[in-house]
């Protein structure tokens, strides 16, 4: 194998790795429970950046089930910001022509 073909394919993995988490940064995707009552936005990397309630759910004497939907809105926010992780990982791959042992 040539070491300069596998330097140049090691950089355009980097950046292109890089341009990825710069998207995956700027992407808001929403999760939401209850029917869109409590909804939680994260990046695409899966960091929590706001968290909208509908005045319904506040229920101060059910904190319980207002805890429990926001569980299952992050949970939901965060597993669609996996999932575009994963796709946005399997378009590098494809775009590298697959490197060797990257597979």
């Amino acid at each position: 194998m040539n070491i300069q073909k596998l330097m140049k394919q090691a950089q355009k993995a980097q950046l292109a790795q890089a341009e990825m988490q710069e998207r995956l940064d700027a992407t808001a995707i929403v999760g939401s429970a209850g029917g869109g009552m409590v909804s939680v936005t994260v990046n695409g990397s899966g960091a929590v950046r706001g968290i909208k309630l509908d005045k319904m759910v506040v229920d101060p004497s059910d904190v319980e089930a207002l805890e429990d939907l926001l569980l299952v809105a992050i949970q939901d926010a965060q597993t669609k910001a996996n999932d575009l992780q994963q796709a946005e990982v399997q378009k590098i791959m494809g775009g590298l022509g697959g490197m060797p042992g990257m597979r």
